[in-house]
């Protein structure tokens, strides 16, 4: 169950689709990802959104702006243990300046009455970085 609960999940975050992102998760959902990620610094934002409607408009409008197409998030992984689900994951995409994107991620679910009502996501912070900007900025 936990498992599907997550691929609906992936589905619904990348479909860029506020309805579909909404419906998977809590109105009180976090998402915690690193400080100084290659997307939070390219896009002037936070690594900590708070609350169903920040997350939806990040994905909704935000991710699209760096993220621009093909955007695919490959499960390598899934762990589950009741209502906590890890998810080890390569994500590709083409950004918005036409450069190719790859990274590898791993992606820390915790559920609520099958929602997802909190994530952390930890990645190759530098690796992003060169990927987005060339080199890592300083």
């Amino acid at each position: 169950m936990s498992h599907d609960i997550i691929q609906n999940a992936f589905q619904a975050l990348v479909s860029n689709d506020p309805d579909r992102i909404s419906a998977v998760l809590t109105e009180d959902a976090e998402w915690l990802s690193p400080p100084g990620n290659a997307t939070a610094v390219a896009l002037g934002g936070t690594n900590h959104m708070v609350g169903r409607e920040a997350i939806v408009r990040f994905f909704a409008q935000d991710f699209p702006r760096l993220y621009a197409r093909d955007v695919a998030v490959t499960p390598r992984g899934v762990h589950v243990d009741g209502e906590r689900v890890a998810v080890e994951a390569a994500m590709t995409a083409t950004l918005a300046n036409g450069n190719h994107y790859s990274n590898d991620y791993c992606f820390v679910f915790e559920l609520r009455d099958g929602l997802i009502h909190r994530v952390r996501e930890y990645t190759d912070t530098a690796r992003g970085l060169r990927m987005v900007f060339g080199e890592v900025p300083r």
